[in-house]
């Protein structure tokens, strides 16, 4: 792995949204002696299977995951990443998480931490989740992260063998960490480091996807939380 390279990773179905992430990834500062990369992976089957392709193609030990529609405004976002990662503990980084996953599945009717500007069709929101809770700390250990954007260091195969389409890759990929004995952190911000223009959201596989990954994980808890609306297609 080269450790003077970080590679950002994308799967890709929307021209215009790629350009837009490419956008703001090209004009982030780079730390001196750094390189960066960027690999789009086009008509992917699934997020898992996208995000292992373009895994085995780059030795950047520095690997940012992210979605087409999340747009990086933090200019000294690489430089973060790589002092939080000088801790060879932390093995994945990202903007949202969970400190103590919900039984249910569905990190977001349970507890949150993080900060992101959020976009809903119509208007921005800065989404201030629960705030790191020991100020003095530059980040917060958590059990999840969610997939709008994931930072690592190490290299963890994404289960595609399990989830084939696009949710519950992200919860996978963290318990994958945290079987093998990495931290998971969210870093204290000032303020939102991104964007995600989220919009709308379809739940087509979503709630198949959360008995797959509950009957995966060994979770006996198959009911949903009070207010989760199975029909409804955004969140």
């Amino acid at each position: 792995m080269d450790a003077n390279k970080i590679c950002f990773i994308l799967c890709v179905n929307y021209e215009l949204y790629t350009q837009e992430a490419i956008y703001y990834i090209n004009n982030l500062t780079i730390p001196d002696g750094f390189t960066v990369d960027i690999l789009t992976v086009l008509e992917a089957s699934g997020m898992a299977a996208g995000y292992n392709e373009a895994m085995a193609q780059t030795d950047a030990k520095y690997k940012v995951y992210l979605h087409q529609d999340v747009f990086i405004i933090e200019p000294d976002f690489i430089k973060h990443l790589v002092h939080l990662f000088q801790d060879p503990n932390i093995g994945m980084i990202g903007m949202v998480g969970s400190p103590k996953f919900p039984d249910h599945g569905i990190m977001w009717y349970g507890e949150r931490i993080g900060r992101i500007y959020s976009c809903n069709i119509d208007h921005v929101i800065d989404a201030r989740f629960d705030p790191v809770s020991d100020p003095a700390k530059p980040y917060q250990e958590v059990e999840a992260i969610d997939g709008l954007l994931i930072a690592t260091q190490y290299d963890v195969k994404w289960r595609e063998d399990v989830f084939k389409k696009w949710d519950f890759y992200d919860v996978s990929q963290s318990f994958e960490f945290r079987k093998k004995g990495y931290q998971l952190v969210i870093p204290k911000m000032e303020k939102p480091w991104c964007i995600h223009d989220n919009g709308m959201l379809s739940l087509t596989n979503y709630y198949n996807e959360r008995l797959t990954f509950l009957k995966e994980y060994g979770f006996e808890n198959t009911a949903l939380p009070p207010g989760a609306a199975v029909n409804n297609n955004t969140r």
